[in-house]
């Protein structure tokens, strides 16, 4: 049988995971596929350099269009990162008739539909489950395991860097400012950590998320966005006494038709399974109207998780190759999207607030809940040697985004409440 030939973009820590596993793997892949599958060419900067890995330099190149043009290549896997330029080599590709697969979630979260929209066109797979969630299979499922069913909400932990941050303030005590040079130092957070730390990298992965839960073209501009920076050891520690544990999770929601999807560090009740997903891990909940709720856990990151994830997607491609059924996945968005309003996002909250230590001053706060129709779940006072102002912890009942920036603002107008320290979504 005549071999899949592959061009792959990118040697990296990923690439090398797939020239790895499609070499050491091959048997398994016949037995699959039908017949061999064969890395071509592969694109790197520097022929030069030296590897972990043997390859033989023959197939190496500096000219990503010499591996993107090949005449004999079927199948052209992308994990060299970047947009601008990448997008250029796959839309070729796929003018060409090859089919792609890809583990970039920028690309993906930035230029998804139209690129689905032009592998439609020319017959061709873009299949991209590495994105998002490294070895987890969550795009899959999300495609074909609930395919019978309605999806309501995804939530999840779908950035590993900084799960280990707020874990090892959570477990150890340490400061944000101790836990990050940590990470950078380990290599789990690059030295420009912005995209991992302000919640850019998770709402890149909740994007696409949301289209394929949702069936709607939910941009990277509708998610609401806000990350860890701010997150102070007081928070990790107050989460723990009222038994709860501080995560940055991606919510996204959907309910008659109506979607919102945010990025926020968020408050998760112990006894839920979320709070007790550590370190680099990810975990991903799906809730749909028949099943209910499901979980899916792994690793979010990684040479062999990631690659894994990429190889299983270039036998699904070959398979379809092989059938002569490339390009009839129907993965649209076939749903208007409808943000919803912040009268209509509801979740419970968390509020520290610094205040002045008198009289009169609990009774007055609670008022300022009642008058903009939110109702509290429970009220702290913590006690502090500084006589002069104390703290109150308060969490609400559900209540809407809208009716909480209410709050907030007309905190402004009261002197005996000097800060609103922290205000936190609260979840189970």
């Amino acid at each position: 049988m005549k071999p899949i030939k592959v061009g792959l973009l990118g040697l990296g820590t990923v690439g090398t995971g797939v020239v790895r596993i499609v070499e050491n793997h091959q048997d398994d892949l016949h037995n699959q596929v039908g017949s061999s599958i064969e890395i071509t060419k592969i694109l790197v900067s520097n022929v030069n350099k030296e590897r972990n890995i043997e390859v033989d330099r023959s197939k190496l190149t500096e000219d990503p269009w010499e591996v993107v043009r090949h005449p004999d290549i079927d199948v052209i896997i992308e994990v060299m990162g970047g947009t601008t330029d990448t997008k250029d080599y796959i839309v070729e590709a796929l003018n060409l008739g090859k089919n792609v697969v890809t583990a970039n979630k920028d690309l993906m979260a930035l230029y998804g539909s139209e690129l689905l929209e032009i592998a439609q066109r020319n017959g061709c797979d873009v299949y991209y489950e590495a994105s998002v969630a490294g070895g987890i299979p969550i795009i899959r499922t999300l495609i074909d395991g609930f395919s019978s069913d309605r999806v309501t909400k995804i939530m999840g932990i779908v950035n590993g860097t900084t799960n280990f941050i707020l874990t090892k303030m959570t477990q150890e005590g340490a400061s944000y400012d101790d836990v990050l040079k940590e990470a950078q130092a380990l290599g789990y957070a690059e030295a420009d950590p912005t995209s991992d730390v302000e919640g850019l990298d998770a709402a890149r992965k909740m994007t696409i998320l949301a289209r394929l839960g949702f069936h709607t073209a939910v941009s990277l501009d509708d998610v609401s966005v806000k990350g860890i920076s701010s997150v102070t050891k007081e928070d990790i520690q107050y989460a723990k006494h009222l038994g709860y544990q501080l995560k940055l999770l991606g919510i996204a929601e959907c309910d008659e038709n109506q979607v919102s999807v945010s990025v926020q560090p968020t408050m998760v009740k112990n006894s839920h399974p979320i709070a007790s997903v550590n370190g680099v891990f990810n975990a991903v909940l799906v809730y749909g109207e028949a099943v209910g709720e499901t979980m899916f856990y792994g690793a979010g990151a990684g040479e062999l998780p990631t690659a894994t994830s990429v190889v299983a997607d270039l036998v699904a491609v070959s398979k379809n190759i092989k059938l002569g059924i490339s390009g009839k996945r129907v993965n649209t968005a076939y749903k208007q999207t409808v943000l919803k309003t912040d009268d209509q996002i509801s979740s419970k909250y968390f509020l520290l607030l610094k205040v002045a230590d008198r009289a009169g001053v609990l009774a007055r706060i609670t008022q300022e809940f009642a008058n903009h129709e939110v109702s509290l779940e429970s009220v702290l006072q913590q006690p502090n040697q500084n006589q002069t102002h104390a703290e109150i912890i308060v969490i609400t009942h559900d209540a809407s985004k809208a009716a909480i920036q209410n709050v907030l603002s007309s905190f402004n107008a009261i002197d005996v409440i000097h800060e609103v320290k922290s205000v936190y979504r609260v979840e189970g």
